[in-house]
């Protein structure tokens, strides 16, 4: 793991959980640099930044020093458990409403 890895600067906290928690810096990185979503974090003036890779959604708390540097502070996944989405034909809805099913 680099402190420095992709222009940024990342903190003994994020580095140790992505250790602890099996992440990639790489995804984490990636994470950051180009998120599926972003959301600003008011309690930690920072920003959640997400992307999905792979079956986890992969979470990135960043924020800018006072030199406007880039500080990527935790890190964290969830892993994602795709729902398939039946959607019945209109032939089934029906005979389900004719027979009371």
């Amino acid at each position: 793991m680099n402190k420095h890895f992709g222009g940024v600067i990342w903190t003994n906290h994020a580095l140790n959980r992505l250790r602890d928690r099996g992440i990639k810096q790489g995804d984490a990185w990636a994470a950051w640099k180009r998120p599926d979503q972003s959301r600003y974090a008011k309690n930690k003036d920072s920003w959640i930044y997400y992307r999905t890779i792979g079956n986890q959604k992969v979470e990135v708390l960043a924020k800018q020093n006072e030199k406007r540097e880039w500080i990527i502070v935790s890190v964290w996944s969830k892993s994602i458990k795709k729902k398939l989405e039946q959607n019945p034909s209109t032939l089934t809805t029906l005979i389900k409403k004719f027979f009371g099913l």
